[in-house]
Order: C-alpha cells, then sequence, then structure tokens
C-alpha cells in the first residue's frame, strides 16, 4: 500500500523514516520530495577504450551549487537529503514530471530496499541537444513509499548502505560477477 501524506506525517514524527534535512514544503500527497545535492560524478573512461560491466570506471567528482550538464549527456548527482527507512517500508524513486518536461530524465534504479541508510545517488540524463543547468536545492524527484506485506527479514545490507557522498557504479564489486562481464 502506498503511504499518503498523514502516513507519512506520522512515520516521520515517530522516527521511524528519517530525511534530513527535512522541511514540510517537501511532504506530498502521496510521497516526499528530494532535492539535487552539490556533488556530481562525471565518468571519465579512458580514452580510446569503452565501459565493460563488472569493472570499475574514473570518475571526476565536482562539488558546486550548478552543473551545466551538456546536451546528450550524462552524470551522477546525490540527493540533498539523507534517508533512512524502517525494514517494513520501501520506496520508489520516480523524477518529477515538471522536470521531465524540461528534457531531463532523472532515475536511480528506482527503487530504495527496506532499512537503506543514506543519500540516494541519481543518475541523469539530459535529453535534449543543448545544455541543462542543474542547481542544488532544486526539487527533482520523489520517494513514493510503500509498506510491505511480511518482513523483509534484516533490510539492506549491500554495498551502497550508508552511502552519503555521490557514488559511482560498484556493479565490480559483487562477488559472482567480479571480471566475468555480463
Amino acid at each position: 500500500m502506498v503511504l499518503g501524506k498523514s502516513a507519512l506525517r506520522q512515520e516521520l514524527e515517530s522516527g521511524r523514516l528519517k530525511v534530513a534535512p527535512f522541511d514540510d514544503e517537501l511532504l506530498q500527497p502521496a510521497s516526499i520530495d528530494m532535492r539535487l545535492g552539490d556533488q556530481f560524478l562525471v565518468p571519465h573512461p579512458s580514452a580510446g577504450s569503452f565501459t565493460r560491466f563488472g569493472e570499475s570506471i574514473p570518475y571526476e567528482t565536482l562539488r558546486a551549487d550548478s552543473y551545466i550538464l551538456p546536451g546528450n549527456s550524462f552524470v551522477l548527482a546525490r540527493t540533498r537529503e539523507v534517508v533512512e527507512l524502517p525494514d517494513d517500508l520501501t520506496a520508489f524513486v520516480e523524477g518529477r514530471s515538471s522536470i521531465g518536461r524540461l528534457g531531463l530524465f532523472i532515475q536511480n534504479a528506482g527503487w530504495v530496499d527496506p532499512g537503506f541508510r543514506g543519500s540516494i545517488t541519481l543518475e541523469l540524463y539530459n535529453g535534449l541537444p543543448h545544455p541543462i543547468e542543474l542547481r542544488a536545492g532544486w526539487r527533482v524527484c520523489q520517494l513514493v513509499f510503500v509498506r510491505m506485506e511480511g518482513s523483509s527479514e534484516g533490510g539492506y545490507v549491500g554495498k551502497y548502505q550508508g552511502q552519503i557522498d555521490t557514488t559511482g557504479s560498484r556493479l565490480h564489486q559483487d562477488p559472482d560477477r567480479a571480471g566475468q562481464g555480463l
């Protein structure tokens, strides 16, 4: 069941669901808006190479109040807010329609597991041929929370648990995939 505004407020007030920093204007009828943070990771594969699944790639880290995302380009960013979900709530990450209508596609894996703690790393893609200015503090996406039926049996313990900074792919750390390609 998707949590509405009153249930979200109750979860926040009880401390079971944590969003920091929290501002009441982020609370929507069936979601909580998330703002863009001030850290960006630009992927920089070696010249003449290509990206292979299962291999790490270097990123250039930028910390700024704004970033110009070139047309048809990709960057990683993070939410300003750090979240902590109890082990019976999960969340979907959805881009805001107003932002998508400008040509900016916002995604993460689309899912926040129960028990996750940290900021949400966002994959941002500019689908336009010209640049888009990204500004820290913009409400760019929303978390839609769902109460689970049954236990998550301990919650998320994966390789992104506790991330605060924008975090690049850690696919290369998967024990069943490392060095094998996919």
